[in-house]
């Protein structure tokens, strides 16, 4: 909402004005994780006699300077920037800037201007969407005798896009629900569930995917084991059971038998 809204503001200044940005090429949207560095770019597509390299930040109150670089001072980062900011291009017809360990306060769109003379300055835009995403979370439980449950969540910001499928026999069958809660730092946590009629003849694959804006998925993927084979490896394990009891009990019976047999005769031919 706020990066819309920042939009607006600049086409209100004029910044997407013809003739201001048509000289220079950018990516005009980046995203990047938190705790990554991004590399914005801009490069002039004429030449043009070019005296000062300008980065600025677009706030809603104006603008606050970055970077500079001239061919006499060189390079420059403002206070406020240093240690974040490094002006990598120094170059006066392309030039590139990377932030380092980025958060959701770098979020915003930037400006690089091309201050030539006589002709004024040429600016180009890039805005900066900043994003997270932990790790998916796939449970599985038991409901009843008859259903499996199976939930994926996974946090992120903006709210993550979950996806959860169940393949069977090659045929994939989505998750049926979907919950988001917002957290007090900023993410949302969205979980998406399954509920599955158990198979006695068949293994069952579920795979969690979730994503971000563009960025990389992440998964998980686990096996749910058809309920036949438990069944079948708890009656082995059963009837192993009785039969190293039964091998361990019965001669211990005989020798007792024996025993009282032999005390008895024994008795017997006391008398």
């Amino acid at each position: 909402m706020a990066l819309s809204a920042l939009l607006h503001l600049l086409s209100a200044f004029g910044l997407f004005q013809k003739g201001l940005t048509a000289l220079i090429q950018t990516e005009q949207d980046v995203i990047a994780a938190v705790g990554d560095e991004v590399r914005l770019s801009c490069q002039l597509l004429q030449s043009k006699d070019v005296v000062q390299v300008t980065w600025q930040k677009v706030l809603p109150e104006g603008v606050k300077n970055v970077a500079t670089y001239t061919r006499r001072f060189g390079k420059r980062v403002m206070s406020g920037f240093q240690g974040k900011v490094e002006v990598e291009s120094a170059g006066l017809q392309n030039s590139s800037i990377i932030m380092r360990n980025v958060t959701d306060q770098d979020e915003g769109c930037y400006r690089c201007l091309f201050n030539t003379f006589p002709e004024g300055a040429f600016t180009g835009i890039i805005c900066l969407r900043v994003y997270e995403l932990h790790e998916p979370v796939l449970h599985v439980r038991e409901s009843g005798s008859e259903e499996t449950v199976v939930s994926c969540s996974a946090t992120g910001r903006p709210a993550p896009t979950v996806t959860l499928t169940v393949l069977r026999d090659n045929v994939h069958f989505p998750g049926n629900s979907s919950v988001s809660v917002n957290n007090t730092n900023g993410t949302v946590t969205v979980t998406s569930t399954a509920v599955l009629t158990r198979l006695h003849h068949m293994d069952t694959e579920v795979r969690c995917a979730v994503r971000v804006l563009s960025a990389p998925q992440k998964e998980e993927v686990r096996m749910i084991p058809a309920e036949g084979f438990n069944e079948d490896s708890g009656s082995e394990i059963t009837r192993f059971t009785i039969i190293t009891t039964l091998s361990v009990v019965l001669p211990f019976c005989c020798v007792a038998a024996a025993v009282i047999t032999v005390l008895l005769i024994r008795r017997h031919m006391n008398r």
